[in-house]
């Protein structure tokens, strides 16, 4: 599903009104779209429904709102958080014809009027939030802090046009604060706000409300962001034909593991052997070697060379992940380098391999595909920034890295992005708060391993393997719960997972698409 941000949606809706549908029209279909969404997703409201406009289009869409659910015979009342002759272009025309048909409009600007709105919300059935759109990139201020605050204090379900009112429509951060609704009916796409972390807190549930942006202005914008959906994702999952053997899916190496983190080492074979591996070899320190013999029957070991055989070891591989519990020693570090600069195989860099190559140019010489999966703590050390800095542009920061090393980066955590050195990016709806537990990247590491392996390409095995890990997590905490789940539970669950989503890509799949943004 395409997402986009706040500029990329202006250029959509101004394309649009070049190209013959004038701008009035446009606000026409959106505020009857979000009524009927209202209608729909909070039905038989008892009490009347408040509108809150600000003084922009946002405003002359709630307008339009006001009219639709009032034609629908629901009671409506209009509140203005500017003063009418502040409302310009498509809006006072909207501000006008709800007028006409006799609406009210009551002046938020005078002493004492957040006040009266406060016990208007607390008679309210329904909030109707149309004050600020996706334009809005000022901390929020004065009267219209004022009002968000009621808004929110009221207790009524909230209905936002478009986005959340205080809401970064680029970040998902509220701009000082931000309304939080029940439900957001928005215009043309989402946006990429709406489905990143926290931003999904403050949207609710999500309806798209299609106001006839078309194919042409898309081609022409060309948004770089989508979110990531289970009919979509599955569609990459390569076949299996039915002469396959085990030379068919790929030999993934995985050099992990050192004293006191051997389990790293084990969760990350594992991953890649059940996310559909034909072979799978475990390459250990040598006096590491017998502990790991047998504890995962599916997969070999080998020792890692101590001189000379780095070579003989990353021969034949289809795919290496290399890092996961590995420690960060001089002999790690000689390793890791050698092991960048040599590796023509699709690589996935993990954990200590990062912090090896962080601060170094060995990301840029690599001559090989390459995948990294930071968390943002990781991130932040190849990025030379702290960690509130990512987190402020998690967007932002993964594509920063991916084009100035020309890797595909995983920036892991709640919505994990996925980034492309060519600038485009994809978001994760899948997972959940359980999966905050030592051992879950390292299976992610494993299982984009086994996915590149299989002939994937390295963007797309990261997608894929990004939600369906996330996917398998919701599984094992819809029948289990998230408290106490094992990075070793997402392991069982990977076979049933990718299955499910093979399933979801068929063209007769009812429903395939399994994950919503505020869902």
């Amino acid at each position: 599903m395409i997402v986009v941000t706040a500029a990329e949606m202006r250029a959509l809706d101004r394309w649009t009104i070049e190209h013959g549908t004038p701008g009035r029209e446009l606000m026409e279909r959106a505020g009857a779209g979000a009524a009927r969404v209202l209608r729909e997703r909070l039905r038989h409201p008892r009490g009347p429904v408040v509108v809150v406009c600000g003084r922009g289009n946002n405003g002359g869409d709630g307008f339009v709102v006001a009219r639709h659910l009032r034609r629908a015979r629901l009671p409506v009342e209009v509140c203005l958080a500017a003063r009418p002759e502040e409302v310009r272009g498509d809006a006072a025309e909207m501000l006008a014809a709800w007028r006409r048909g006799r609406g009210a409009v009551h002046d938020l600007t005078g002493r004492g009027r957040v006040e009266t709105l406060a016990a208007r919300l607390a008679k309210a059935a329904v909030v109707v939030d149309a004050l600020f759109g996706t334009g809005l990139n000022a901390p929020v201020s004065g009267l219209a802090a004022a009002v968000i605050e009621a808004v929110n204090r009221c207790g009524a379900p909230v209905l936002a046009v478009d986005i959340a009112s205080g809401l970064s429509a680029d970040s998902g951060t509220p701009l000082g604060m931000a309304v939080r609704a029940t439900v957001t009916a928005t215009f043309g796409h989402p946006k990429v706000g709406q489905v990143m972390d926290p931003g999904v807190d403050y949207t609710g549930l999500l309806a798209v409300v299609d106001i006839g942006i078309p194919e042409a202005a898309l081609a022409a914008v060309r948004p770089r962001t989508s979110l990531l959906e289970a009919r979509d994702v599955g569609r990459l999952l390569p076949p299996r034909p039915r002469d396959a053997h085990k030379g068919t899916f790929g030999h993934v190496l995985v050099i992990a593991g050192s004293r006191g983190k051997t389990g790293a080492a084990l969760l990350a074979a594992e991953g890649a052997a059940r996310a559909g591996a034909g072979l799978t070899t475990l390459a250990v320190p040598g006096a590491l070697q017998p502990v790991f013999e047998g504890r995962v029957r599916e997969v070999m070991t080998a020792a890692l060379p101590e001189g000379d055989g780095l070579e003989a070891l990353l021969a034949g591989r289809a795919a290496i992940v290399c890092g996961p519990g590995l420690g960060v020693t001089d002999a790690t570090r000689g390793l890791v380098a050698d092991v960048v600069r040599r590796a023509t195989a699709p690589l996935v860099l993990d954990a200590d391999g990062l912090n090896v190559v962080a601060g170094t140019p060995l990301l840029r010489e690599r001559p090989g595909p390459t995948v990294v999966t930071p968390h943002p703590g990781e991130m932040a050390r190849l990025l030379g920034c702290d960690t509130a800095a990512v987190q402020a542009d998690r967007l932002g920061a993964a594509r920063r890295l991916a084009s100035a090393a020309g890797v595909v980066v995983v920036l892991k955590g709640a919505r994990t992005i996925v980034a492309s050195p060519d600038g485009g990016a994809t978001i994760s709806p899948s997972g959940n708060p359980g999966m905050a537990s030592g051992g879950t990247g390292d299976v992610l590491a494993g299982v984009v391993g086994a996915l590149l392996a299989q002939g994937l390409a390295p963007f797309d095995a990261a997608a894929l393997g990004v939600f369906a890990h996330g996917a398998a997590g919701d599984a094992v905490a819809a029948e289990r719960g998230e408290v106490g789940l094992l990075a070793s539970d997402l392991l069982t669950a990977l076979p049933p997972t990718l299955a499910r989503l093979q399933t979801a890509a068929r063209p007769e799949a009812p429903g395939g698409r399994g994950y919503r943004a505020g869902t």
